[in-house]
């Protein structure tokens, strides 16, 4: 069978063409080798798995996002728009969200090693895994040899040199690094355009798990085509040596620019956190495809990660192995490897491990990663990248968690959090707000909250393939005891269905009848988090902040890229009587969705519980134009600049900041006049206790500030609130108000 490439002239040779070395194209079926059974073809992927129940739900931290059963239809890959479609087009890197600088391409005949030697501190048996090749008293260390502990040969010798021509077809030019599986060599693919291509060769001819390694990247890598992943051309043997021919990729690994950053500043560099996530959100997608064709990578690190211009690579696919292998030699780095690989083998979630382990190293002086943090993560307190985003802390906690079925369990799902916590990333940096729907929340209720209020959070989202939710989305308008008696004879059961009955139960006060809903629920599905969420709503009803406290903070560890959670631990501190540790998480939310106001509002109640009468107007200011509660927001602004009370008072320059607030606004006659009534108020008891003095060159709503003046405008502001009073008694009570502030005259 010929090759179907466009140019090329090969025919197809045990599944490859013998001379582009490609799989066939789409569309086109090669024989079967003789003696070697079917042509490879693409892997099918497994369906989704969920994660092991949880024993205490509480205390083992197992559920996550993607871990609910079919019945609830809700998994991590349902969010419009947390991940990116491959194959009809590019986004560029940072996801529109952060600036990433790119990284020039590199020139494949400067990337050349001057000298191929292996650093004798990188020399070790790859059969008992103890030092070999070092050198004593002075004398270099033998780059050949036989292990001292089990006899087992190494070389570290390049069995290529520049010149050789591998397979009548790819000359070498020299080498490009050593990696865990061996030399690296750059050379020229004279069959093909002479194009540039890497060969990546043995550790050792004589290692029997590194050659199945690379006997099993020639069955089924050649077929993984993706743009974030180096591509595989063909597979080759030479003098009793077997290679792997791939792609170049010219520009510097992200352990390089590491590097580069430790150099130029001296000391150890960290990348800013949204560069750091904006790698790992661009290479996550190539993971992912790997694991639907039931592929796992197994060592991904910084090492393995090419940025070239504003793209990113996967590369050294050497320890990618099939999902159910059981025999192959597992390959992994210490420091990003998961704990259980020695006895449970790699997985998906190990797979994620390694992710989330390499955005730690990108973003942190990891000091101790491969010794004390080995399994585990420095604390905040002595991270302050940590301190500042908790939000980051917590998506690593997660994805380095020691049980696997408590980390993410997909790359999307992985994606779709991490870019949350972007958002949030990028909003704390540059002061935009960066909003985006999410998949699992409803936005708060957008009102104007006066107090702190859980029934303002946001709801859960209907699951759209759940088989009710065209029935649940009738009931919207509908009163709780209404909606009670209508899911309770709802033509179809489903989880939606129990979690809606659930949360009116708990409206209404029913919270046994809820509970009961509740643990079945769990008992179906230990892993679905909304169970928590409702309960935490629950005790936040009946006082048990302690209890609200602990289920949303769950919650909120499971899906530490959504906002909900968050603006439910502020609620809950704040009534708790804990304004000052609401603070931070109103904080986060308004500053990332500008729409959440109840977060605003609450972060400007704190506020001035704290005495911080300018931040609270910061906070207000946040409310969007666009927003149906700006005028609320603008109105308690001003009226927290005027706000006297027995422990702050405003200075002049807040009253006319509070002025020029009012002044700007579209209000009714009955609000003008009450601002206007409560400016005047104010300046004259600043006046009255001396914070401020007479100074007829100075105007408030166009009164001179002195007291004949100011108590006329506020005569004034009284009679204009009697005309539009809506009683007879309110009239009369106004009048006489006006009365006594009116300043006495002769006449």
């Amino acid at each position: 069978m010929k090759c179907q490439r466009p140019g090329c002239t090969g025919t197809i040779e045990d599944g490859y063409c013998n001379v582009c070395g490609l799989a066939p194209v789409a569309g086109s079926t090669p024989p079967a080798a003789a003696g070697s059974g079917a042509a490879a073809s693409a892997p099918q992927s497994r369906p989704a798995t969920a994660a092991p129940p949880a024993t205490s739900a509480m205390s083992s931290r197992s559920a996550a996002a993607s871990s609910r059963t079919a019945a609830s239809g809700r998994t991590g890959t349902s969010r419009s728009g947390s991940g990116r479609t491959r194959g009809s087009g590019r986004s560029h890197l940072g996801q529109g969200l952060v600036e990433v600088p790119p990284v020039p391409y590199r020139d494949p005949s400067t990337a050349l090693m001057a000298v191929p030697e292996v650093p004798e501190d990188k020399r070790f048996c790859a059969h008992c895994g103890e030092p070999v090749g070092r050198g004593r008293s002075g004398v270099k260390g033998r780059p050949e040899g036989f292990c001292r502990n089990c006899g087992h040969a190494f070389s570290f010798s390049p069995k290529l040199v520049r010149g050789d021509l591998v397979a009548g077809q790819y000359e070498v030019m020299g080498c490009l690094a050593h990696g865990g599986l061996g030399w690296i060599y750059l050379a020229r693919d004279h069959n093909v355009s002479d194009r540039w291509v890497v060969l990546k060769g043995l550790l050792d001819a004589g290692d029997d798990d590194a050659m199945i390694a690379a006997l099993a990247e020639r069955r089924f890598l050649a077929q993984v085509e993706h743009p974030n992943i180096v591509k595989i051309f063909n597979f080759v043997q030479h003098k009793g040596s077997g290679y792997i021919v791939m792609e170049y990729v010219g520009g510097a690994s992200l352990k390089d620019l590491l590097k580069e950053r430790r150099s130029a500043a001296g000391k150890v560099d960290p990348l800013p956190p949204e560069q750091a996530i904006a790698y790992i959100l661009e290479i996550l997608p190539a993971l992912g495809y790997l694991h639907r064709l039931d592929l796992l990578y197994c060592d991904f690190k910084p090492d393995n990660v090419i940025q070239s211009e504003e793209s990113l690579k996967l590369i050294d696919l050497g320890g990618v192995r099939r999902i159910d292998d059981e025999t192959s030699a597992v390959y992994g780095t210490v420091g990003y490897q998961a704990p259980e690989i020695a006895d449970a083998g790699p997985s998906v979630s190990s797979d994620l491990y390694t992710v989330a382990r390499t955005l730690a190293a990108l973003s942190i002086d990891f000091k101790g990663y491969q010794r004390e943090y080995v399994a585990a993560l420095p604390r905040p307190d002595d991270v302050a990248l940590f301190t500042r985003f908790d939000s980051l802390y917590r998506f690593l906690l997660k994805g380095t968690a020691p049980d696997p079925g408590a980390r993410f369990q997909t790359a999307e799902e992985m994606a779709e959090q991490l870019l949350g916590v972007l958002r949030e990333v990028v909003a704390t940096n540059t002061g935009i707000p960066r909003p985006a729907l999410s998949g699992f929340f409803t936005t708060d209720l957008r009102a104007r909250p006066d107090s702190a209020d859980w029934r303002l959070l946001p709801a859960l989202v209907v699951a759209a393939d759940d088989p009710a939710a065209g029935y649940l989305a009738t009931l919207a308008a509908a009163e709780s005891s209404e909606q009670i008696e209508l899911l309770q004879e709802a033509p179809i059961k489903s989880v939606e269905i129990d979690f809606r009955l659930a949360r009116s139960l708990i409206d209404i006060g029913q919270h046994a009848a809820a509970e009961e809903i509740l643990g079945r629920l769990q008992a179906d599905d230990p892993g679905d988090w909304r169970v928590w969420w409702t309960r935490g709503l629950s005790a936040i009803d009946q006082g048990d902040t302690a209890g609200a406290w602990a289920a949303f903070d769950w919650v909120y560890g499971n899906l530490p890229g959504e906002l909900a959670p968050k603006l439910a631990l502020a609620v809950t501190a704040e009534l708790g009587g804990a304004p000052e540790r609401a603070l931070p998480w109103y904080d986060a939310v308004s500053r990332t969705d500008a729409g959440f106001t109840t977060a605003s509002f609450g972060l400007a109640r704190c506020r001035l519980a704290g005495g911080d009468r300018v931040g609270a107007v910061e906070a207000y200011n946040r409310v969007p134009e666009g927003s149906s509660s700006y005028l609320d927001a603008q109105l308690s602004a001003a009226r927290a600049l005027i706000e006297v009370d027995g422990t702050t008072a405003p200075e002049l320059s807040d009253l006319g900041r509070a002025e020029a607030t009012v002044a700007h606004l579209k209000l009714t006659g009955e609000q003008r006049a009450s601002l206007t009534r409560e400016l005047y108020e104010a300046a004259l008891q600043l006046l009255r206790t001396g914070r401020i003095h007479p100074d007829p060159s100075v105007t408030l709503l166009g009164e001179p500030v002195t007291e004949v003046r100011l108590r006329l405008g506020l005569e004034r502001a009284y009679r204009a609130l009697a005309r539009l009073s809506a009683t007879p008694e309110d009239r009369i009570t106004l009048i006489d108000q006006a009365n006594q502030v009116r300043p006495r005259t002769l006449w």
